[in-house]
This record gives C-alpha cells, structure tokens and sequence, in this order.
C-alpha cells in the first residue's frame, strides 16, 4: 500500500513529506533526549553520588543540577526554533523568496555576484536570528551561575572581529567553490574536496598564530618550575612544540581548559590562566598527559582522515543532488538546473544551502557513533596521560574540573550515549582504576 501511495507523489512532494517529517521527528528526539536528562539530573539533585561524597560538595552538586537543567530549558528553545527557522527556509519558502529578491535587486548578469550574495545573506539573517539566544547565554545564563566575565562591548567586539575574520575568510572560499561548481565539469565536487582540504590543514597552521590572537592574549607561561615540568613531560612523551603559552581566558569565563592546536612546526600548548589557577602542578602535568595522548594515538590524524572521507562523500552526494529538479522543488526553492538538464543559468549558491540546512536534520541520527568515537579517543588520552604522570593527578584533577564548570555527575545514560563527546566522570575515573572517596582534599597532593 505505501508503495502504490509513493508512486502516485511527484518526487517533488515526496521529499517535501520526507524532509517535513524527518525535521519533526529530529526535533522530537532532541525534545525527549533533553527531558531525560533534565529529569536524571534533577531526581540525583539532592545528594552526592556516594562514590563522590568525600570530594564533591552538595552546595557545588546542586549548583551542577541547577546549571545543567537551565541550559537545558534554554537549548529547548532554541531547537523548536531552529527547527522553526529551517523549515521557514526551505518548506515555507523563505530560501525562494531571498534568491528571488537578490535576482531581482542585482540580476543574473554576473555569474558569481548574486549566489555570492545568496550565501552572504543567508549567513547574516542566521547569525542575526541566533544573536538573542547568544546573548541570554553570555549575560543571562553564565551570569546568573557566575561563569561570565565579558562586557557588552567587549561581546560586541568579538562579535564584530568574528564578522569581519569571517567575510575575509568565507567570501574569497565561497568565490572559489561557486567557480569551481560552474567552471570545474560534472566532477566539480572532487575539485571542491580538494580546496576544502587544503583550506582545513592551512587553517590548522594559521589559526594559533594568526587569528586566535585577535581574540585572546597569549602569554609564554612565566612559571619556570612548570615550564621544566612540561618541557620533561613533552620531551618523554616525543612531542615538540613551537611554545608554552596562557590564554588570559579569565576576560570571557571562569571556566578552564589546556589544549594543543596547530599542525606540524605551528603547534603550541595552551592553558587557560583558569586552569593554572584552579589545578596543582601534578593536575595540570596529568591535563597536558591526557592532551598529549591523543597526539602519540594519533587521534587528530584519524579525525583529519574521518573528515576528509565525510566530506568527500558528502560533496559526492552533493554533486548529484544538485542536478535533481526534485531536489529543490522538494525542498521548498524553484529548480536551478544548468542549460543542459533542461534549466538555464544555475545558481550553484542554492544548492549549497540547501544542501547545508537538510544535512544536520539526518546526519543528528548518526551522532551516537561519532560519540561512541571520541568517547573512546578519551579513555585512551586517559590511559596515556595514566602512564606517563598519574591516574591519581588526572582524577583529582577531573573532579576540580567537573566541580568548577559545574558539570553534572548524574548524566542520563541515554542522553550520554547521543551527544557526551567526553565520557562522564565516574566512568573516566573508574576506567583509570580509581576510586572518587580516596581523592579527597590531599589525596592527590
């Protein structure tokens, strides 16, 4: 019977049914995930998990309980609108409506000027739409739980600098790809895979010495002790970086993190002044241990190869869907086929947008694996860093960490196997063979 029924739809309308449905239905997923959490959370608020009595304050357990669940309520939000806002893109046609007043405002006479426009458009109604949720975030949310130090106008400023790094980056990329997709043949997405590679490995060099600084200030780390300690501790582990640097995290958040970032002689360790503020020498010897893991396990080569393998065949897919009318039709927008499928000018612009609003709403179900993965590159990190410092360090210095960014300990299991890119902490201080009650206060000292 389904069968006889899809046949009688155009493909048009077949894929308007499928996507409005598939929208929904992801909508309705992120809904029940985020209320089973809201729900663990809130049925463990009134007391410590045992395991973590001898560490973990009640008053910083609730406080964990109240910001997890109000970060909830408000991502609710901002999924029924963002769901919302995709459909008034595509099935209510707003996507249409854009394009055609960009045609009719600056004409199809140049080939790249109005998709150029279409992109740049679309990129600013979004980021206008997301700014309140931005800013409730920022001065409401991370306020009201005293995580936020940035003013308005330094928010402002970087949401200016952001802008402008933005268009000077994407605008000259999108030039390129929209050239390429018209210029480069019916193979025009393995061209356009190949820039986007190129692009992806340049920005992992240009990125920590070239626009992090716009935003942050990056100091040598001035504490000779610890700088001998992480020297010892890179030198064991056979990683050389290009300096030791503290972010002065402290002018945005409370929160804390030590990072490594760059490709090949650009590498640089970086810790938020946060971190060196909250952790002992041993805890912060044990976070780099656990960062450098994921260098000598190769973690970022595998995720570099993941993406390009995603990418490709996302591009590939692409490449064919953009020569389908019913692809456009279906979503909401008049087909833009080139001359020889039947079309005239193309507007290879459409295609890319469509494209990036339809991808999230079915990629969302193939979440569990990619947290399945990264869950399991940080068992391993922590197994390496174990090694070459300490379990002990690295638990204690997991439970100031979860306890200063007020991280809940009593997660959903569910709600952790979809969207927890980190393991939750008992699990990750289990694996190393610890136990929570033996790291209190001097335990780890």
């Amino acid at each position: 019977m389904f069968a006889d029924f899809s046949s009688a739809l155009s493909p048009a309308l077949l894929v308007s049914l499928v996507f409005g449905a598939a929208v929904l239905l992801h909508l309705a997923v992120q809904l029940w995930l985020a209320s089973r959490q809201i729900r663990a959370v809130a049925r463990h608020r009134g007391a410590v998990p045992a395991s973590f009595a001898a560490v973990m304050p009640l008053a910083a357990h609730q406080r964990a309980a109240d910001y997890t669940v109000a970060k909830l309520r408000l991502g609710v939000l901002e999924m029924a609108v963002a769901a919302a806002i995709v459909l008034g893109w595509t099935l209510l046609g707003g996507l249409d409506a854009l394009n055609a007043a960009l045609l009719d405002a600056l004409g199809a006479g140049h080939p790249l000027l109005q998709p150029l426009a279409l992109l740049a458009v679309f990129t600013l109604v979004n980021g206008l739409l997301d700014l309140p949720f931005s800013a409730w975030q920022t001065f409401g949310l991370e306020a009201r739980f005293g995580f936020n130090k940035t003013t308005p106008a330094l928010w402002l400023a970087d949401l200016l600098k952001s802008a402008v790094v933005g268009a000077l980056i994407g605008l000259p990329l999108a030039a390129l790809v929209l050239w390429l997709m018209e210029a480069a043949g019916p193979l025009w997405w393995l061209w356009t895979w190949g820039v986007w590679m190129g692009f992806s490995l340049l920005m992992m060099v240009l990125y920590p010495t070239v626009i992090a600084p716009l935003f942050n200030r990056f100091e040598p780390l001035a504490d000779e002790a610890l700088k001998a300690r992480v020297t010892g501790l890179m030198a064991r582990c056979g990683f050389a970086a290009k300096g030791l640097f503290v972010m002065d995290g402290s002018r945005r958040s409370s929160h804390g993190n030590a990072y490594f970032t760059g490709f090949g002689a650009a590498k640089r360790v970086v810790f938020y002044d946060t971190l060196l503020a909250t952790l002992s020498p041993d805890e912060v010897e044990a976070v780099l241990a656990h960062e450098l893991g994921h260098f000598k396990r190769r973690h970022i080569l595998k995720r570099i190869a993941l993406m390009a393998v995603v990418s490709l065949a996302a591009l590939a897919l692409l490449g064919w869907l953009a020569q389908q009318s019913w692809f456009y039709a279906g979503l909401g927008v008049t087909p833009n086929l080139p001359a020889a499928l039947g079309g005239g000018v193309p507007n290879h612009a459409l295609a890319l947008l469509l494209f990036m609003l339809a991808v999230p709403v079915f990629s969302f179900f193939l979440s569990p694996l990619m947290a399945q993965l990264s869950r399991r590159h940080e068992f391993e990190a922590d197994a390496y860093a174990a090694r070459q410092t300490s379990a002990r360090h690295l638990s204690s210095a997991l439970v100031k960490l979860y306890k200063d960014n007020a991280a809940t300990l009593t997660p959903d299991a569910l709600y952790v196997r979809f969207y927890y890119s980190h393991p939750p902490a008992s699990e990750r201080i289990a694996r190393m063979g610890q136990a929570p009650q033996a790291l209190a206060a001097g335990g780890a000292a």
